[in-house]
């Protein structure tokens, strides 16, 4: 997520050093709303997340996986 403007409660570092975005308890984004299913960080939401239309393919599996 190197350039991304994403705050920093809502990250974490994984094994490898790397910065990615923290997950609850429940598995969701941290920045989910859950009563909305909006991100609430939409317009600094990181690079791969831009690369994804809500609620089509690999994002629409990821929402059914962790539902």
């Amino acid at each position: 997520m190197g350039d991304d403007d994403v705050p920093r409660y809502l990250t974490r570092e994984d094994a490898w050093g790397g910065t990615v975005m923290r997950r609850l308890d429940d598995g969701w984004c941290a920045a989910l709303d859950r009563q909305t299913r909006l991100c609430t960080i939409y317009q600094r939401r990181p690079g791969v997340c831009r690369d994804y239309e809500m609620g089509v393919g690999d994002c629409l599996i990821e929402f059914v996986r962790l539902k």
